[in-house]
């Protein structure tokens, strides 16, 4: 490995030149000393000084002493009277590194990242160790914040051998963080350098298998990589899962109700599951036993729990109801651990035993915001149906756009077809111009996120297209496509994008087809909760493992599954678009 030469090197180079760097006569100028003096002693020094270079050094001091102390107007006001132009380059370092710190405080990445490309910065392998580290640290972090985490890693294993103790282990979990939030298609490594090992340890972890094969492949990665800084230490979340125990699954209860409203939802989630289950066996692997409960008849969980227990159940799947699953978010502990079919309202966190997982309408709001921020498209407009679930998916949508530095200019909740070419008129600002029928629209808006039933995008469309708007990339949820086969729903709906499951994007999947010949209403809109059935069978045994590594994803039939900290399933998806009436899948990441 290259670490140790790069840190003997560094170390080397940092006795020799923090001597020179000390010196007054350094050609790369004394970097600023903030140890002794209060920020306002540093501006009398200054201003009672008769040498303008010396003074400029003193505000620098003092403006980044006032950045240290957490003032970050003060220290940009100071830092603005400072002449950058009369300090040396050293100097300059230093104060460039200031400038970007003090762009990262105001979330301004690009600014960072513009003040870290002053000329001066060629200069900084020559300075101080802790100058370089403060320097280069905050590169990585303004690489990070501009969406770069592949170039923040670089960063951050260029400068490892240069840390020690705590800030060596932080770096290291830092790059962990980043390369393991790094998707798989970009995990390629080259050459035999330490970025390459940690790239490879990722592809590693990010390997879909059992608890079992997991632990093997990681144990493999350390032989072959017996130098690493990780193989000494692996980063926390993998010395997490190396230190499960692997407690065979033998015994499932699928709770869910036999009767009532959701009795139909209830039979596809069912079918799902046990689907996945005959197929598993018909592949040979180790399958559970299930038992199948009816949460219909169940009055009390608690009940319920106690009878499972002394049938040597080891995983509840369900239930699928609200209510049910709102009562055991209450519950400090589970007596065993389980996948509810569903999400509670509750935002507080609930019984470590619990794990939620559902087809959220809010997921695929928030799959619209990601594919869209990853289009390249930063200023949005909403159009949604009004009441209660508009609202829902309008507020992911929007806490989503707008954390990530998105734009939302407008938005409307859509009812009646008659006030509908008025409302997107209001939307665009249609106005018209002249006598020849011609009109103008507002040009702020990149694309359009739209959740709208088949039905009422068939209206929704060919009116953008009316008011001038038909030009606006339209990204839509699931819930515009019902999959009935009909050409013609779509003819209107041309150039629309939308996300669906993996499940009714590809027809080929040898489960799906497997189920259709049984129930041909699994190639339907049906087909998502076969889907997810399937998936809570595949989630089954591996709740550990994404808990012990939250970036780790399952490529399930209903999307690609991750774990959050609520312990809830998230959802990314797959993306599409309308086609002369038909669906073209799209491939990852294109417009």
């Amino acid at each position: 490995m290259t670490g140790c030469l790069r840190l003997l090197i560094a170390l080397f180079m940092a006795t020799l030149l923090a001597a020179c760097a000390s010196q007054q006569g350094s050609p790369l100028g004394e970097l600023p000393n903030t140890a002794n003096l209060s920020v306002e002693q540093l501006l009398q020094q200054a201003a009672a000084s008769k040498s303008p270079d010396e003074a400029a050094v003193l505000r620098l001091s003092a403006a980044s002493k006032a950045r240290e102390q957490h003032q970050d107007a003060q220290a940009t006001q100071i830092l603005g009277s400072v002449d950058l132009n009369r300090l040396k380059p050293g100097q300059q370092v230093f104060a460039s590194t200031l400038l970007a710190e003090l762009a990262l405080g105001r979330n301004d990445a690009k600014a960072a990242l513009t003040a870290l490309s002053h000329p001066s910065l060629q200069h900084l392998g020559e300075l101080p160790i802790e100058q370089q580290v403060r320097t280069q640290t905050v590169r990585a972090q303004a690489l990070e914040a501009d969406g770069q985490p592949l170039a923040a890693a670089r960063e951050r294993v260029f400068m490892a051998p240069m840390l020690q103790g705590e800030g060596a282990t932080a770096n290291q979990e830092s790059i962990w963080a980043l390369v393991s939030s790094l998707p798989a298609d970009q995990l390629q490594p080259a050459g035999n350098d330490d970025l390459a090992g940690w790239l490879s340890l990722a592809q590693v972890v990010k390997t879909p298998g059992t608890l079992d094969q997991q632990k093997a492949a990681i144990q493999a990665w350390q032989a072959q990589h017996p130098s690493h800084p990780a193989a000494h230490t692996l980063p926390a979340p993998v010395q997490q899962l190396m230190a499960l125990t692997n407690q065979p699954l033998d015994h499932i209860a699928l709770l869910l109700p036999q009767q009532g409203p959701l009795a139909g939802v209830a039979r596809a989630l069912r079918d799902g599951f046990m689907a996945a289950h005959y197929q598993a066996l018909q592949a040979g692997q180790p399958a559970p036993t299930i038992e199948v409960y009816d949460s219909s008849r169940v009055t009390s969980m608690d009940d319920f729990y106690r009878q499972a227990q002394a049938a040597g159940i080891q995983l509840v799947v369900g239930p699928l109801e609200k209510n049910l699953v709102k009562q055991l978010s209450s519950h400090a502990q589970l007596p065993i651990t389980t996948l509810a079919l569903n999400y509670s309202d509750s935002t507080q966190a609930g019984p470590a035993q619990l794990f939620q997982f559902g087809l959220a309408a809010e997921d695929e709001a928030r799959e619209v915001a990601r594919r869209a921020r990853a289009d390249g498209f930063h200023s949005a407009a909403a159009i949604v149906p009004k009441g209660e679930f508009g609202d829902r998916v309008l507020a992911a949508f929007r806490q989503d756009w707008l954390a990530n530095g998105g734009s939302l200019v407008s938005a409307i909740q859509v009812d009646q077809p008659v006030a509908l070419a008025q409302q997107i008129a209001e939307l665009m600002q249609v106005r018209q111009t002249g006598t020849g029928g011609q009109g103008t629209r507002r040009q702020d808006v990149d694309f359009i996120y739209l959740t709208a039933t088949p039905q009422q995008a068939q209206q929704i469309k060919p009116t953008l297209n009316y008011q001038y708007a038909g030009d606006v990339p339209v990204y839509a949820t699931s819930h515009i496509y019902s999959a009935s086969g009909d050409q013609a729903q779509y003819n209107d709906l041309n150039g629309v994008r939308f996300c669906e499951t993996p499940w009714l994007l590809d027809a080929n999947n040898a489960l799906r087809q497997q189920v259709a010949r049984q129930w041909p209403q699994a190639n339907g809109s049906l087909g998502r909760l076969y889907a997810m059935g399937a998936d809570a069978y595949t989630l089954a045994p591996r709740l550990g493992q994404l808990k012990a590594l939250p970036d780790n994803r399952i490529e399930g039939l209903s999307g690609s599954l991750s774990l959050n900290s609520a312990q809830r399933i998230e959802r990314q998806l797959p993306w599409a678009r309308f086609s002369n009436g038909k669906v073209e899948a799209l491939p990852a990441g294109s417009q």
